[in-house]
């Protein structure tokens, strides 16, 4: 089978994260999502000489891919308090890290605004999880060991968030809009198990993978 990419969005709580993770360990391929923000921070710390040298030592060394699974994965969730302040470097690096995935494997790729910088290609299949507030709060409290009103607040600042984020480096799109993706699911109706069966059925209605 050819390589596809599967991108994920998700509202805070909502348990896109772990579908996302769940999938991509049932079809047998690499989930990223903050390594890629951590790969990108480094190197746009560096100067463009530096970078050069560091970028052909990644892609000796196997492409962002094999970099990335150097790094460690995050054990936590990472929430978004603070107010969105536009990094247009931080992004070039994510976008280039984001691409090179894309040419080099078959992968899971959540949030980084992937959907959109991979929407030209054919092979990418896009996602978006949401679920009603309630739920995910209480998924919030559960996971987190938080207070309602914490919780509450988290997932109004990490969707707040990650809406300014999509909307300044999409030019305008915004975050929700079910046109960006292949698939919008409530995984609260649907629940985790049945999403990630879905997204298989349509990963083989579309051709990706096997019946």
């Amino acid at each position: 089978m050819e390589r596809f990419v599967i991108t994920f969005a998700r509202g805070f709580g909502t348990g896109g994260k772990e579908i996302a993770s769940r999938l991509a360990k049932e079809l047998g391929i690499h989930c990223y999502e903050n390594r890629i923000l951590t790969l990108a921070a480094q190197l746009s710390g560096l100067d463009e000489k530096l970078f050069d040298e560091v970028n052909e030592k990644i892609r000796s060394y196997g492409g962002f891919s094999s970099f990335l699974r150097g790094l460690p994965r995050s054990r936590h969730y990472i929430s978004r308090n603070e107010t969105f302040v536009s990094d247009d470097t931080l992004f070039a690096y994510q976008k280039q890290i984001i691409e090179n995935l894309a040419d080099t494997e078959s992968c899971v790729i959540v949030g980084k605004c992937a959907d959109w910088v991979l929407k030209d290609r054919p092979n990418v299949v896009s996602i978006y999880i949401e679920a009603p507030r309630a739920f995910c709060v209480q998924r919030t409290m559960e996971n987190m060991g938080v207070t309602e009103e914490v919780a509450n607040a988290t997932i109004e600042h990490t969707d707040q968030y990650r809406a300014d984020y999509y909307q300044y480096y999409t030019h305008g799109n915004y975050w929700t809009n079910p046109v960006n993706y292949d698939m919008t699911l409530n995984s609260q109706r649907v629940g985790v198990d049945n999403c990630v069966k879905l997204i298989r059925q349509y990963l083989a209605i579309r051709g990706l993978i096997e019946k």
